[in-house]
């Protein structure tokens, strides 16, 4: 796979261009393709995530996260600014993402239709790049397309995406259709709207749920409307609740080379395990996800 150069949307400011470019090209890796760690689960989850029978008990504290991600081949780590903060001076040589909206699993959609609102300005996000000295590449946001308060949601994003890209960072979205409007949150089709919404934003990628099949099976092949819909904003899929090596890098290689994503976003898979294994797994998912190696080579890493 050649190096990719890209290409700056254009509400990056001349000056900014630069800026903009290394951090795209720093998450992809120089290759065009994502592996984003996601870290922002202890506020999504609370600790179901952390805890609990099948849970390495390594994962128990947040340092376990930064150990995984200074340790491994990944394009950036997100997480929110709190962590970043308490964490980030022992581990300077991670490229962070700093995810600016959460909300906990507690309030079910039974009950409120959901709404995640921004924590941090962008002003503030600027301040703290500018006296931590770290590494931070991008910004990402969650918006809920279909819940009752998604007007709320997408205008923040918008204005968000804009502001990060004036800064010269790059903006991921989380797109999770969700609400008592809807009746199928991984339809394709619904998938597919809700990646192209993420593009009439502005976003650089956008992190969906896959689709699944009426029978409720994931195939990759379903993703290419998405992908399509998405256009010159790059798809990524979330990688769900934790699984085998083989089953997660064969569902990942799929949704690459038959669904046309360009990565991949994922954390409980990679941090549920012990430190050893989830570096191996990470390694892993860069050899599929970043250097295009097919599942039965990359799982080199698992027989070392």
């Amino acid at each position: 796979m050649d190096p990719v150069g890209p290409q700056a949307p254009l509400d990056v400011p001349q000056g900014q261009r630069k800026t903009w470019e290394e951090n795209y090209r720093r998450m992809t890796q120089n290759r065009g393709r994502l592996f984003l760690m996601a870290g922002d689960q202890k506020v999504e989850h609370l600790n179901d995530d952390f805890h609990g029978e099948g849970i390495n008990p390594e994962d128990a504290s947040p340092e376990h996260l930064f150990r995984i991600a200074a340790a491994s081949p990944i394009g950036c780590f997100a997480t929110q600014m709190g962590l970043i903060a308490r964490y980030g001076g022992s581990y300077p040589e991670i490229p962070y993402l700093v995810k600016l909206n959460s909300k906990s699993h507690l309030v079910k959609t039974a009950q409120r239709d959901p709404v995640s609102r921004q924590w941090q300005t962008m002003e503030q996000v600027a301040g703290f790049i500018a006296s931590s000295g770290l590494r931070i590449v991008g910004v990402g946001y969650t918006i809920y397309p279909g819940s009752e308060h998604e007007a709320e949601m997408l205008t923040e994003a918008a204005r968000l995406i804009v502001e990060a890209h004036r800064m010269g960072l790059v903006a991921v979205i989380w797109a999770y259709p969700r609400g008592k409007a809807v009746t199928r949150e991984q339809d394709p089709h619904l998938v597919a709207g809700a990646a192209g919404l993420a593009a009439c934003m502005g976003a650089d990628f956008v992190k969906v749920n896959p689709p699944l099949s009426p029978e409720g099976k994931p195939e990759g092949r379903l993703l290419a409307e998405a992908v399509k819909a998405a256009g010159r904003t790059g798809v990524v899929c979330a990688g769900g609740h934790e699984t085998t090596p083989e089953d997660f890098l064969g569902r990942l290689h799929d949704q690459i080379c038959e669904g046309g994503t360009v990565g991949c976003a994922t954390g409980r898979n990679v941090h549920q395990r012990s430190l050893e294994e989830a570096i191996a797994l990470c390694r892993a998912i860069h050899a599929v996800a970043v250097e295009g190696e097919p599942p039965r080579e990359a799982l080199r890493f698992f027989r070392k």
